[in-house]
């Protein structure tokens, strides 16, 4: 199969307005009807199709050091544990975004300073497991894809109740470049509604390094809870051990 490069990161407007590491990163998607994700899009974007259709994402990772500007982390509140559900956004000039459905997060300081900015996170007991790998539940693991070894995460909402339990084994052996795993995860900003406008806040990082990885466990309302429906597997299943990425200054849609 022939391999699409990794496309290049536009340049980051100044100035960088935060700085973070996203690690041992799981994505899991599902096709969706084109009308289904056009229902979400904030004015002035529309679904940014694959295959003549939409996708929708369930995407757990391990948000660490986050800082503002370039400066140093955020004790405690720079690092915690990030599961989203998230589809996937083009600008009429082709500039590709993702536009989030949910996030949750652990920490409430968190939640609140960006429901602010209109991110649409929720606050939620969650965390990250490493199974098989030497690891006790819950602890971070080593180099992901030992053998035997698998990760995942687990969310809790506190208010109204929604729930999330998956898993997967990568293959460390099994890069990920084919068109799709690229159009899931080559995106380098989000879309969403500020005071009644739609706002782009742009990011940077180096390609994922993308890795092939079976389905161990999935036990998901979090997609439902965002309105979407989806039935089976995921179509498509990835892991990454992360990037750093900063975000620029944002910019409102004319």
């Amino acid at each position: 199969m022939d391999h699409d490069p990794w496309p290049l990161a536009p340049e980051l407007p100044a100035p960088v307005i935060m700085d973070q590491r996203w690690s041992d990163a799981v994505f899991l998607h599902w096709r969706i009807p084109d009308a289904v994700a056009a229902a979400f899009m904030p004015p002035g974007v529309a679904p940014d199709n694959f295959d003549g259709s939409a996708w929708v994402g369930l995407i757990g990772f391990r948000m660490e050091g986050a800082g503002l500007g370039q400066g140093p982390a955020i004790p405690y509140f720079g690092s915690f544990t990030e599961i989203n559900v998230r589809l996937y956004s083009r600008e009429p000039d082709g500039t590709r975004g993702v536009v989030f459905l949910s996030l949750d997060a652990t920490r409430l300081a968190v939640v609140l300073a960006a429901r602010a900015a209109g991110i649409p996170y929720v606050w939620s007991r969650s965390g990250f497991r490493g199974v098989g790998t030497g690891a006790a539940a819950g602890a971070a693991v080593g180099p992901a894809g030992r053998p035997g070894g698998s990760v995942g995460y687990w969310v809790q909402r506190f208010r109204a109740g929604a729930r999330s339990d998956f898993a997967v084994a990568p293959e460390p052996d099994v890069e990920a470049s084919d068109p799709l795993s690229l159009h899931l995860t080559a995106r380098f900003g989000l879309h969403t509604r500020f005071r009644g406008r739609t706002l782009y806040v742009p990011n940077t990082h180096q390609p994922w390094p993308l890795y092939r990885t079976q389905l161990t466990h999935c036990e998901d309302q979090l997609v439902a809870a965002a309105g979407i429906h989806v039935e089976g597997p995921p179509e498509s299943v990835l892991f990454s051990p992360g990037v750093r990425t900063q975000f620029g200054r944002p910019r409102f849609l004319e």
